[in-house]
């Protein structure tokens, strides 16, 4: 195993005291299936539907372990983050639930519809240009001006194990998964998912998707190393960010192969999945069933989970809408 120094991998006990922690504050979300899916992949497909949780994404796990997690002196100040969407509802929503105040860096570029959704929960926006550097050097100017706990939308040990619960819920949910298919941008779902299988499921394989214009996990997988994109462009906005070492260090140890899909495949696959199972799903959801599509060999006969990661989308500015 490939150690993180100075940082704390979270264990499966963190995730189960997780779970118990946020239960209160979360959907159990559904797993629903399709026939058409199936026969067009010849595998049998389990959609974990994330879409449907709390503020309209996992990420709320995550931060409602973090927020729920801290002490009164901790929490005083209220928390602080950056994000281009989901995370920064979540948190916002979290903080809400616990009346402490949020704080969070978003892209002037992030879908108008998660700016209203972290206003709707009481956080406040700072924004910033649409790269990686941007968002971290006004992240700086935030916290100092405000003091808040800094919860990282996915290299964060709390955050982690609360991901880590979809898996969980999803294993209780579905018997005999040969494999698990997410997204994968900063890592945080992708290292939840390997946490909760190699302690209760290690037979089960780990596959991440990610969009071919922003493939940095891709490329760092192969690599054996952390390659960073500072502003990729593409439809899946909430897979932008680039690994750190805390996810780096599970995809490293536990993935066990990265697939990757064009821009046309993404919304085909969106649009796709809208019509013929009336769920409304954000871009970067889309982008494990396009790979699926894409690799039928892979995962032919077998029986995947897939995980549906949110549907907080812009619903004026769908991806295949002209002009």
């Amino acid at each position: 195993m490939k150690d993180v120094p100075q940082m704390y991998v979270p264990t499966f006990d963190d995730v189960i005291a997780a779970h118990d922690r946020i239960r209160p504050h979360i959907h159990r979300t559904p797993v629903l299936t399709s026939s058409y899916f199936n026969e067009l992949t010849g595998a049998e497909l389990f959609f974990k539907c994330e879409n449907f949780q709390k503020a309209g994404a996992f990420k709320v796990r995550g931060a409602c372990n973090a927020v729920f997690g801290l002490t009164e002196d901790q929490s005083r100040l209220g928390v602080c983050t950056h994000s281009s969407g989901n995370h920064a509802l979540s948190l916002s929503y979290a903080a809400g639930r616990r009346g402490i105040p949020c704080n969070v860096v978003m892209p002037r570029t992030a879908p108008q519809a998660k700016k209203d959704a972290v206003r709707g929960y009481g956080g406040v926006i700072t924004e910033c240009e649409p790269s990686t550097s941007s968002r971290e050097a006004v992240f700086a100017q935030v916290q100092a001006r405000t003091g808040g706990e800094f919860v990282h939308p996915y290299n964060d040990a709390r955050v982690i194990a609360g991901q880590a619960t979809c898996s969980r819920e999803l294993l209780e949910q579905v018997e005999e998964l040969d494999c698990v298919i997410a997204p994968i941008g900063g890592g945080g779902m992708i290292s939840g998912t390997c946490l909760t299988m190699s302690a209760l499921a290690p037979g089960v394989d780990v596959y991440a998707a990610e969009p071919l214009n922003a493939d940095d996990a891709y490329r760092s997988f192969k690599a054996g190393r952390i390659i960073a994109d500072d502003a990729p462009e593409t439809v899946a906005d909430g897979l932008k960010v680039p690994l750190k070492d805390l996810t780096w260090h599970f995809v490293s140890n536990h993935v066990a192969d990265i697939f990757t899909a064009t821009e046309e495949e993404i919304i085909d696959a969106m649009k796709l999945t809208w019509k013929r199972m009336k769920i409304v799903m954000e871009p970067s959801c889309a982008v494990p069933l396009a790979t699926i599509l894409k690799n039928k060999d892979v995962f032919r006969g077998r029986r995947v989970g897939v995980i549906i990661t949110g549907g907080n989308v812009d619903l004026d500015t769908l991806p295949w809408m002209k002009g």
